[in-house]
């Protein structure tokens, strides 16, 4: 099978690198065509994924032509993927698009299934997701992902394809669970990080850890998600991971939030679109979400810390 790579960010970058290792024709592709003569001369992503070497085996191209690749990996931020799937929609008919972003759509509050099925709808979608680090899957590290698609059988063929010497995939064809859980996760993370920098201490995060993964069951299960799904890798592994692990953008984020400092604005925080999408997905159904509903107070700076943290002490108790 062979594979195109959408998206040389860091993570694009390193599943690139992973798969390179087990597959002979493989492509990554990057909108930047500086970026890529750069990549091309270096055999490095210096600007996202610095002081790992690129394989020779992977063409990098800014070329988005008609391609005989046909499984094409979307390794682009959430809220940039509706963008390419309608600009390149000729290139991507009739392939196998396998999401590898995690969030919820402002706006439409569409996940990245959705969307594929929405804007290129000859075309077989899922998902690839759990707890990873771009640095980790480059450098060869053992990962553990999940792979989900609803047809088992094209889930068997990727399961194949995607595993490398490092990558170990486990496949489901429960769509709505596994994007659910890998988005829901950067929400929870953003607050863990808030109160780990407000000095709340570690208690405090896994409190906020243990009842986040209430929440995301909540959500997720009212779409039709089911529960060993969201106890599996792209549920609570990535969960674990995200919350715990400075080299999480979303965590960084809510430490700098809770720390009251500045954060870099050119770094991708999907957590902080998801969280606004998901509240009002949750309004609509009438699902309770406090976590959810203090981190979007704490992005529209209409509650402290402080204050935050008094409303989720003050709620009425109940049962566990």
């Amino acid at each position: 099978m062979s594979i195109f790579v959408l998206g040389a960010g860091a993570f694009g970058t390193a599943l690139a690198i992973s798969l390179a290792r087990s597959n002979a024709q493989l492509k990554l592709w990057a909108r930047d065509a500086e970026h890529v003569d750069s990549m091309q001369a270096e055999r490095m992503n210096s600007a996202r994924l610095p002081n790992v070497s690129l394989p020779e085996n992977i063409q990098i191209t800014s070329d988005l032509a008609p391609t005989s690749h046909d499984t094409i990996l979307l390794a682009v931020p959430m809220q940039k993927l509706r963008g390419l799937l309608e600009n390149k929609r000729d290139v991507l008919e009739g392939k196998t698009l396998v999401a590898c972003c995690k969030g919820v759509e402002l706006g439409s509050q569409l996940g990245p299934i959705a969307l594929i099925r929405e804007c290129v709808s000859q075309s077989m979608p899922a998902i690839l997701t759990g707890p990873s680090f771009a640095k980790d899957i480059a450098k060869g590290l053992p990962t553990a992902l999940t792979l989900a698609v609803e047809n088992d059988k094209v889930g068997v063929e990727l399961q194949k394809s995607l595993t490398t010497p490092n990558l170990r995939i486990y496949r489901t064809t429960d769509t709505v669970g596994a994007e659910l859980g890998g988005a829901l996760k950067n929400v929870m993370a953003i607050a863990c990080g808030a109160a780990i920098g407000a000095g709340l201490g570690e208690s405090a995060r896994a409190a906020l850890m243990t009842r986040g993964y209430a929440e995301i069951q909540r959500m997720a299960q009212a779409l039709g998600a089911r529960p060993e799904t969201l106890a599996g890798l792209s549920g609570f592994g990535d969960l674990t991971l995200t919350c715990t692990s400075e080299q999480s953008r979303n965590y960084r984020f809510g430490l700098a939030l809770g720390q009251g400092a500045a954060f870099d604005p050119s770094i991708t925080v999907e957590g902080a679109a998801t969280a606004r999408a998901v509240q009002e997905r949750a309004d609509q159904m009438n699902i309770e979400m406090p976590i959810t509903d203090a981190v979007v107070a704490l992005l529209d700076r209409k509650m402290e810390i402080a204050d935050v943290i008094e409303m989720l002490l003050s709620r009425p108790p109940k049962e566990e």
